[in-house]
């Protein structure tokens, strides 16, 4: 479950406290300690397909976009 699909549930169960924290219990998405959720693009906000390397820290969509003013060269 995405975290957009969690919250659409809070307008819902706002007048029932009980069922609303029992649900925020057991349907909110886990705190990752590792991983590609754990590093976000910085630029666009993706989880997937991040580069790290050199301290970049961008997805590779954003990375095709900014590597020439960076200083990267495409070989081909």
């Amino acid at each position: 479950m995405t975290t957009s699909n969690y919250k659409k549930v809070f307008r819902q169960l706002k007048n029932k406290p009980i069922k609303l924290k029992k649900y925020i219990k057991h349907n909110a998405p886990k705190k990752r300690s590792c991983g590609s959720s754990q590093h976000p693009c910085q630029r666009c906000g993706r989880n997937g397909a991040h580069i790290g390397k050199y301290g970049i820290n961008v997805c590779r969509q954003c990375f095709r976009e900014i590597a020439t003013k960076i200083g990267f060269k495409k070989y081909s």
